[in-house]
């Protein structure tokens, strides 16, 4: 697992040269067209330093020159881009109908979205992961056959993920002491790139930071939309991750002691009272008379053609989750003070009918003036962001000032 970091400074400890090419890799990503002399302006290294760091990651196909430019003062000078056109990073999650992978290149272009109709909740994690496993071998096989050589691939998972990349709990997919990363990896044959896993919220929040909305702030926080409900925290511009890496498990805190049993055990937690099946099974009581949901986007569109319409137990009913969500984010606002709290999966969909309700209980229940700040939204990186996510891990890698190996 990698931490998205606040932006590098130049260092006289460690290798220092690691920490510089970070130090350009980073600079160039947030301001190109930029030239060496705008990266040594900016950065606090010296043209030297730039100039070395900058042949070097040229010669690596990390970055490329895109010709002068004479619309600044002074001399021309020759302007420089992210290439990386070598190189590709996955990421994949396992959702609550499908599973998905994306492929991206250095600079976050979409090399390509795939998304494969899977219900895990019901399949046993052996099942799972061959799926997943196959649906990377197509995605890999793509990626190389375009002379692109695989940085690496991250899974997120809707549950507990240790360092190791197990799986001690799942609720969402009924696993129990799941060994993911290593059932992938040898599953995959041991590739020579990385195979990671860890949680989805971990993952949606570093894709929410780089490629959402809010690029680049420090305090931010992602809840996840689908069978449960997590929360990627990003505090300083750091993942949260805890002790034991098992951090952000908002959806299984109880706001309500009365609400309907959740599949941890207890009773409501906020996933059992926010949660897609949770909010399926209140808003549309007769989804599952045929028997268990395994494709919930008719439903969800179900919801949102009923909002439209206005009708009244629906409209009294997502003022209701919203109301709940608030609470949730209250929590999250009194103990982290994030600056932004995206929501995504369905509740980023139905984010008109249930945003006006959450961000009101926010305020009500935050003690600090204005909820400390706190802005309440949905996100826009739609279905794929925990899959963008994964892709990010091993981008970062290489901003870390981590050369690849081709």
């Amino acid at each position: 697992m990698i931490d998205i970091q606040t932006e590098p400074q130049p260092s006289d400890l460690g290798d220092v040269r690691v920490t510089n090419r970070a130090v350009v890799l980073r600079h160039v990503r947030r301001h190109a067209p930029c030239s060496r002399a705008d990266i040594a302006a900016h950065t606090g290294l010296n043209k030297a330093t730039v100039s070395s760091l900058v042949t070097e990651l040229i010669d690596r196909r990390l970055l490329r020159e895109t010709g002068l430019t004479e619309n600044r003062v002074g001399r021309p000078a020759t302007m420089l881009v992210l290439d990386g056109e070598p190189y590709a990073a996955l990421g994949m999650e396992i959702g609550a109908d499908e599973l998905v992978v994306v492929a991206v290149d250095l600079g976050g272009n979409r090399l390509l979205t795939w998304r494969r109709a899977f219900a895990a909740p019901s399949a046993a994690p052996a099942e799972t992961i061959r799926a997943l496993a196959t649906l990377a071998r197509r995605a890999i096989s793509r990626i190389t056959g375009q002379g692109r050589t695989v940085l690496g691939l991250t899974v997120g998972v809707p549950g507990l993920v240790d360092t190791a990349g197990a799986v001690p709990s799942a609720a969402a997919l009924g696993w129990r002491d799941v060994p993911v990363a290593a059932e992938l990896r040898a599953a995959l044959r041991d590739p020579d790139f990385a195979v990671a896993v860890d949680t989805d919220a971990n993952l949606a929040v570093l894709a929410e930071q780089r490629h959402g909305a809010y690029v680049g702030t420090a305090d931010l926080v992602h809840l996840t939309g689908g069978v449960t409900v997590g929360a990627g925290v990003l505090a300083g511009g750091r993942l949260l991750r805890g002790a034991r890496g098992f951090a952000g498990e908002i959806g299984h805190v109880q706001v309500d002691p009365d609400g309907p049993a959740c599949g941890c055990g207890r009773r409501g937690c906020l996933a059992a009272l926010t949660g897609l099946p949770a909010v399926v099974r209140q808003l549309l009581p007769d989804t599952e008379a045929d028997g268990p949901v395994t494709d919930w986007l008719p439903e969800i569109e179900r919801v949102q053609t009923l909002a439209r319409q206005e009708d009244p137990g629906v409209l009294a009913g997502l003022a209701e989750i919203g109301r709940h969500l608030g609470h949730g984010v209250s929590i999250l606002a009194n103990v982290l003070n994030p600056q932004v709290v995206t929501v995504g999966g369905h509740l980023a969909v139905l984010a008109p009918w249930l945003l006006p309700a959450a961000r009101a209980e926010l305020a009500a229940r935050t003690l600090a003036p204005e909820a400390g700040g706190c802005h309440l939204d949905a996100s826009r990186l739609g279905a794929t962001a925990t899959a963008l996510g994964g892709a990010t891990v091993a981008l970062a890698t290489v901003e870390s000032g981590r050369l690849p190996v081709r």
